[in-house]
């Protein structure tokens, strides 16, 4: 036997020998006689080896060609199209200028892909040959697709001795993703939606997409409407639940994002979906960090607004968030800025750039790809006074404590939802006149002062500084201290 038989004889391949010998004549020709035979025929053997995928999650839309086995999950509908063609038919006596075409989704162990069949072959699954549970041999070319990485199909044959085990889930988590999976269901909580942007396609036609985040009790991730559906992230609010269905997913910058098409769709559902981040203590924050943090709301600024580089118009709001550990200053950028945030809201904010702020403190940036949501605080969030502890005097600093994120708090403090002033036992009645002497701790609109104990808020038109402490006198509003006098 010669060294091609002998190199042959080593390969797991389908290609015949005559093929594979031939391939080697060839290359000895081709490479002008710097390779013998033997040379020759170990390198169409290592072409032959690089075609075998271990797995669908290794197919890739560079490669030129892939054999793999995996098996069928679903089958489409056979759909036909018009090409160009001179009309005359085929040997079949069908018309040329029609083309058919079936997809077939197919997965093993590693992932799920979508595979095409052409014409003969898509008549030929249309018609029963190929069935849910069938397991393929399958050579084909990969190529990027609406949904994905997709194979258009060379040969496929199935194959009744092999055994592919997959696990195909009615719905997902988000943990569960992987690259190339696409009819995806998937329950999660909305975080934060976006504004619809246009886009000009190349053939001149407008696009149109939306962004989402979608968090589930394993993780969060980022889901991306298209044309039609992009509408969607302006109709659901942050906190709604909702079901994905028949999603696909892709890659951007490293991270995996759910995307939704014409045949998908993203609906509201009564169900309550859990979503608790692993957040960073604020007091473990260092510069250079990209984390996720949770807090209570205990400063809010006015929106400012500033002209870019560009000449166009952008946006900025300062909140001050509050945990156990300390306290920090969030740069909230662009619609965030928008955002409606109060006084002793409980607020998550991810994937947030840890920077150098005033005065060397630490800031942190909520940007294009951070996410806001205002939410129900954790349990063990009762009880943090401003000093960083629990309980206690009410600590230094002058910052409104968060015993108001608890059931009644420390001090018979208001909950989430009452941003103006804490409640006392012994609140005065509206129309009282009242005096009040505290830290500033908001300036605008409206001032809040805090005396260590207690947050009043105030309206007045007196300028007021951060840290500045005063006195003011008037009657109550509404829950509020309308100010005639501020020294």
């Amino acid at each position: 036997m010669g060294v091609i038989e002998d190199v042959y004889e080593d390969l797991d391949t389908d290609v015949a020998f005559e093929e594979f010998e031939a391939a080697v004549h060839d290359k000895v020709e081709q490479m002008g006689g710097l390779a013998d035979e033997e040379t020759a025929a170990m390198l169409i053997a290592h072409e032959l080896e690089d075609e075998e995928v271990s797995g669908v999650a290794d197919i890739d839309p560079g490669m030129d060609e892939v054999k793999f086995l995996a098996k069928v999950i679903g089958v489409g509908d056979l759909r036909t199209f018009d090409r160009d063609g001179d009309g005359d038919g085929d040997e079949d006596g069908e018309d040329a200028d029609e083309g058919r075409v079936i997809n077939v989704d197919v997965a093993d162990g590693t992932g799920q892909v979508r595979i095409s069949f052409w014409d003969r072959m898509a008549q030929s699954v249309a018609d029963g040959e190929v069935d849910v549970g069938d397991v393929l041999r399958i050579k084909g070319r990969p190529q990027e697709g609406y949904s994905g990485v997709e194979v258009s199909v060379d040969q496929a044959e199935i194959d009744e001795d092999a055994e592919v085990d997959v696990e195909i889930r009615d719905t997902y988590r988000i943990e569960d993703l992987s690259l190339g999976l696409s009819d995806v269901n998937l329950r999660g909580r909305v975080l934060a939606t976006d504004s619809v942007r246009t886009f000009d396609r190349d053939d001149g036609s407008e696009g149109r997409v939306a962004n989402l985040t979608l968090g589930d009790e394993t993780g969060r991730i980022r889901v991306t409407l298209w044309d039609e559906r992009a509408d969607r992230a302006t109709e659901l609010d942050a906190g709604t639940s909702v079901e994905v269905v028949d999603g696909y997913v892709r890659e951007r910058d490293g991270d995996l994002e759910l995307h939704v098409g014409s045949r998908g769709a993203i609906e509201g559902i009564d169900e309550s979906i859990a979503y608790d981040p692993e957040t960073t203590p604020i007091s473990d924050l260092e510069l250079g960090q990209t984390v996720d943090l949770a807090g209570g709301v205990i400063e809010t600024d006015p929106k400012r607004t500033f002209d870019r580089d560009d000449g166009s118009e952008g946006q900025v709001r300062n909140v001050r968030l509050k945990d156990e550990t300390g306290d920090i200053r969030v740069a909230l950028w662009g619609e965030k800025a928008d955002l409606d945030i109060d006084l002793a809201d409980y607020v998550v904010v991810t994937d947030v750039e840890i920077q150098e702020g005033w005065q060397d403190d630490l800031e942190a940036s909520a940007g294009w790809q951070s996410t806001v949501t205002v939410t129900d605080p954790p349990e063990d969030a009762a009880g943090i006074d401003a000093g960083g502890g629990s309980g206690g005097d009410g600590g230094s600093g002058g910052s409104p404590g968060l015993g108001a994120f608890g059931d009644g708090g420390s001090d018979g403090g208001a909950t989430g939802a009452d941003a103006d002033a804490d409640v006392t036992d012994d609140e005065p009645a509206d129309g009282e006149t009242v005096q009040f002497t505290g830290t500033v701790v908001q300036a605008g609109d409206p001032v809040v002062l805090d005396d260590g104990s207690e947050t009043r808020s105030v309206e007045t038109d007196a300028e007021l500084r951060l840290g500045e402490e005063v006195t003011v006198s008037g009657p109550i509003r509404e829950g509020r201290i309308d100010a005639d006098e501020v020294y």
